[in-house]
């Protein structure tokens, strides 16, 4: 397969984040066909969903083989923690993606820390622990607050920011006695508390070279005023503000945080083709890594998907080539801001099946994307999970987009539905 000649692809997720990149990927005059598996609403709207669960990986190959796909690209982490880039590559189909021990930036928590602390990455102090009363002893010696992480997938959920030793033992209990995420929770790390501003930092890396990179910043708090539980992102804004992010912070990340763990990984063996996504606390003595991803954000991939004006299929094809070092990836300066509307009762127990009123009602230059939807026979389009949809503007100024983005997320409604009233408002 050679970049130029038209491609069928597969595309495997079902959020919104994958939406966002069957979306760009339409945009492409390399693209012949767009399959997504298994897909939602939207994606269903512009190119055709296969009933594919994410994590069935031999179903993905065998349907990859039967329908003469030239290149898959996995969109969440559960596949490629399962192996599906071995298993493809094993079979000689072109796949872009971490393979599954380069992806243990993101599945291993102990593995990520080891390859920072080897490569100088700025990051925070830590220790791992497998045995639950060294962890409780170590944990009444040291001053909080302090930070409990599961080392395996936890779904988001397996990192506990605790005031008080008494809160950070009962977190290592659930974790590592009563199993609260399975096997995730067998080892665990206790990370010193980092202060400062999140910062999302994406780059796409070949195994040799890193892309320019960009910036989202995410809310992860259900409420308004960053109150309540902690969800998948209840919204987000790309770029940060310029006290933040500039051009001088992105090239101090690059050669800080993103050339060294690429060159790390090719050291151990095991070269980083993908995206890369590095969350950054903005800190009193500079960046540090508090944790990577092996692909992009969900919801930060809805605001800085629609920035980017380079091809991105053909971004995608050369970096899994390894070829990426003769391309320059251009964003659009102007900010982007995304409000996720959500089931009632997200981010516990929340019913589905709602018909959605009003996305015929929005603008032509806003971006809707779907998540948890999903069409149905007579042409409706019904909830079918709890980050339902993503609704995105872009602006002259993140209060630009900010209000065409919350004008066009009022136009749309299902039973319970809500989302916050505060994202992008102090950025």
């Amino acid at each position: 397969m050679g970049v130029g000649a038209p491609v069928n692809v597969l595309l495997v997720g079902k959020g919104a984040r994958e939406h966002a990149i069957a979306w760009k990927l339409k945009q492409s005059p390399l693209l012949r066909e767009l399959y997504v598996a298994p897909g939602n609403a939207g994606t269903a709207a512009i190119a055709k969903n296969v009933p594919i669960p994410v994590t069935d990986v031999p179903a993905l190959l065998k349907f990859a083989a039967e329908n003469k796909i030239d290149f898959t690209i996995v969109g969440p982490e559960a596949p490629l923690a399962l192996g599906v880039v071995d298993a493809f590559q094993k079979a000689g189909r072109s796949i872009f993606g971490p393979t599954k021990a380069a992806a243990q930036l993101e599945t291993s928590k102990s593995f990520a820390k080891g390859v920072m602390l080897r490569s100088g990455v700025p990051t925070a102090q830590a220790k791992t622990f497998t045995d639950f009363a060294a962890a409780r002893d170590y944990v009444a010696a040291v001053e909080p607050p302090i930070v409990v992480k599961a080392d395996g997938l936890a779904e988001g959920k397996g990192v506990v920011v605790a005031e008080t030793r008494d809160e950070a033992t009962a977190a290592l209990k659930q974790q590592m006695v009563d199993r609260q995420f399975g096997a995730a929770g067998e080892k665990v790390l206790i990370e010193e508390f980092l202060q400062g501003r999140e910062v999302s930092v994406f780059g796409i890396v070949d195994g040799q070279s890193v892309s320019s990179l960009v910036a989202a910043c995410d809310h992860k708090r259900v409420g308004d005023g960053d109150t309540g539980p902690n969800t998948g992102g209840m919204g987000t804004f790309s770029p940060p503000s310029r006290m933040l992010w500039n051009p001088e912070v992105a090239d101090r990340v690059l050669k800080s945080v993103f050339r060294p763990v690429a060159k790390a990984m090719c050291d151990l063996g095991t070269p980083y083709r993908g995206i890369l996504y590095a969350g950054i606390m903005m800190t009193g003595l500079g960046p540090k890594v508090y944790e990577f991803n092996a692909r992009f954000g969900d919801p930060e991939a809805q605001v800085i998907i629609p920035r980017l004006k380079t091809d991105l299929l053909n971004v995608m094809i050369s970096a899994a080539k390894g070829d990426l070092g003769n391309i320059t990836l251009e964003w659009d300066p102007s900010p982007c801001v995304g409000v996720v509307v959500a089931s009632g009762g997200y981010p516990g127990k929340y019913p589905t099946g709602f018909p959605i009123t009003g996305l015929d009602k929005t603008d032509t230059d806003v971006m809707v994307f779907h998540a948890g939807t999903k069409p149905m026979p007579d042409g409706t389009v019904v909830t079918d999970g709890g980050r339902v949809l993503t609704v995105t503007a872009i602006g002259d100024s993140h209060e630009a987009a900010r209000s065409k983005a919350y004008d066009n997320a009022r136009r749309i409604s299902f039973t319970g539905n809500f989302y916050r009233n505060d994202i992008a408002a102090k950025v």
